[in-house]
């Protein structure tokens, strides 16, 4: 990604600091359905927190001989438990 010039960086800085109501939003069209193909939190990427964890062995080589990633899977299946139980 390219960096940003200091003149573009004051420019954006000032953009930021304008309050909401001054923001002119005539020209955007209001979204009333999502298309059929998008993808909500595609560019989310929670911050990440390293954390010592113990599990039983038997768990843990389950999750490793599905390849790697395995602690992706861990967060991803925490993630869905979490999900289903605050709906």
């Amino acid at each position: 990604m390219k960096q940003l010039k200091p003149k573009q960086r004051a420019g954006l800085r000032r953009l930021a600091q304008r309050p909401d109501r001054e923001i002119d939003l005539s020209d955007i069209p209001e979204i009333r359905q999502f298309p059929l193909d998008a993808v909500i939190g595609k560019f989310y990427r929670p911050k990440k927190q390293s954390v010592t964890l113990r599990l039983d062995a038997d768990v843990l080589a389950w999750l490793k001989a599905s390849g790697e990633g395995y602690q992706t899977r861990i967060n991803a299946y925490l993630r869905q438990l979490m999900t289903r139980r605050a709906s």
